[in-house]
């Protein structure tokens, strides 16, 4: 399975919307409807090797500050049956 790592951008929240989300139920974030800026992306051909790059993105100053997130996303699925099974089990 091939993977990608992507450095993103967090974007900030306001007070409000965090308890309007909490409130009603909703979701803060929908990255499927609007995505974080991507500011690096990377490809691996095995877990392992996207979990080395993940570490080494996860050093950046930004992202150990906070205002970057590293984000591995499998981009084939193996057995379409469990989508988001990692151990293949």
């Amino acid at each position: 399975m091939r993977f990608l790592i992507v450095r993103t951008e967090i974007r900030a929240v306001a007070e409000t919307d965090i308890a309007a989300a909490w409130t009603g139920g909703g979701r803060l974030r929908d990255e499927t409807t609007a995505p974080e800026a991507r500011r690096q992306v990377v490809h691996a051909e095995d877990r392992e090797a996207a979990l080395v790059l993940a570490r080494a993105l996860a050093s950046v100053g930004a992202v150990r500050c906070g205002r970057h997130r590293v984000k591995v996303l499998p981009i084939e699925d193996a057995d379409p049956a469990y989508p988001y099974r990692w151990d293949g089990s």
